[in-house]
């Protein structure tokens, strides 16, 4: 089992990162960007849409040979600046497929909780988010 960090010290993390860009839209990759783009829109309070993705199943096992696009995108991006946000970057095929995906932006940063992005709130090895139930 994965050590779990405490809500409050993930939250303090997401209290403190500072964001340079100023950014239209947050694009969480759901399913596992959900929780940490609703976080982070609560102080940046901009559009959130969802770009469902998917590679990996509930016990973090490969589904698919590489990420797959679930559902067709239907919000507009074109020109905008995005912060891309998904909970953890292990291998980056997704967040790879993602910014694939939004090419038509004026610019794409990623955010992860755990992982190497443009934000990060940690880069370590594995531990279970205090959300995850």
């Amino acid at each position: 089992m994965f050590p779990t960090k405490s809500f409050e010290e993930v939250l303090q993390r997401f209290r403190e990162i500072e964001f340079v860009e100023n950014f239209d839209m947050i694009v969480a990759i759901a399913n596992g960007g959900i929780i940490p783009a609703a976080i982070i829109n609560q102080r940046l309070n901009v559009e959130l849409n969802l770009l469902k993705i998917n590679l990996r199943d509930p016990n973090q096992k490969p589904k698919f040979d590489a990420p797959q696009l679930l559902e067709q995108i239907n919000f507009n991006f074109k020109n905008k600046t995005i912060l891309l946000v998904e909970d953890r970057v292990k291998t980056g095929a997704t967040v790879r497929l993602a910014l694939n995906l939004l090419q038509d932006a004026a610019t794409v940063k990623t955010f992860a909780v755990n992982g190497e992005a443009d934000y990060s709130l940690y880069d370590e090895s594995c531990f279970r988010f205090p959300w995850i139930i």
